[in-house]
């Protein structure tokens, strides 16, 4: 009992930062692997999966109702990201995502340095590109976290805003809401691989989807109460911990 009161924890405080800046693997994940540590990794990357996905589509949801949602580069990377997912899981079988892993605490450290420095980063939502060119950038960033959600995944909605921010020029906010649009394709996507396979456990991942969408329910409204400025905080916040998540990993498995 106490393990799936530990859970349904994770589960709401993963859906609560994940609405706001994503990032909420980095609890859940942690959290059932320790609860079944003998179980099948793939069936519980499943379960979290349906659990994530369902407290996603809840946050997108509210941030569509509330925010200007930037469809003309949402949507194209949203498709894109679902297709490359797909393929990304498919990829993850085969080739070793070692090189990844190792490189991860590095490109989060280069995205803090960026983001603390810019002290006016993501605070004015001025969009930069438009037409054709707004959705083929738009493709080719939906494409690599596609890819990456799908092979890897972790951190995956703080790279999203980051991107949203970086290249489009929309503040924290506005990049939060387009990520919730993507994150959902790239879940549906690598869900329809672990469905298909059978790697889930229905009843758990029931539970913890209820939990988490009482976490992005809270989350989302966080958010939108506070602005850009309460987005980019705890932006930085979660880009640390990760750092700090993703470096151990990798000291672990190179056995320093």
């Amino acid at each position: 009992m106490s393990d799936l009161v530990l859970l349904a924890c994770a589960a709401f405080l993963a859906g609560l930062v994940d609405a706001v800046v994503g990032g909420g693997g980095l609890i859940q994940i942690p959290a059932i692997f320790a609860v079944y540590p003998k179980e099948i990794p793939a069936t519980l990357l499943g379960t979290n999966k349906l659990a994530s996905m369902c407290g996603t589509t809840v946050a997108a949801v509210k941030y569509v109702r509330r925010v200007r949602v930037a469809w003309s580069t949402a949507a194209p990377a949203a498709i894109a990201a679902f297709g490359l997912a797909f393929f990304g899981a498919w990829t993850v079988t085969r080739v070793p995502a070692d090189f990844v892993r190792s490189l991860l605490p590095l490109i989060l450290v280069a995205v803090a340095v960026y983001t603390f420095k810019k002290k006016d980063f993501g605070s004015v939502h001025a969009p930069l590109h438009s037409g054709m060119k707004e959705r083929w950038l738009a493709v080719g960033v939906g494409a690599a976290i596609g890819f990456y959600d799908g092979f890897f995944g972790p951190g995956t909605g703080s790279f999203l805003i980051f991107l949203f921010v970086r290249f489009f020029g929309f503040d924290f906010l506005g990049a939060s809401a387009a990520a919730k649009v993507v994150n959902v394709a790239c879940n549906i996507s690598g869900l329809l691989w672990f469905g298909f396979s059978g790697h889930l456990i229905w009843k758990l991942a029931a539970m913890m989807a209820v939990c988490q969408i009482g976490g992005s329910l809270v989350g989302t409204q966080l958010a939108l109460k506070h602005g850009s400025g309460f987005v980019r905080k705890l932006f930085l916040v979660v880009v640390m911990l990760l750092i700090l998540k993703t470096g151990y990993d990798s000291f672990v498995r190179l056995g320093w």
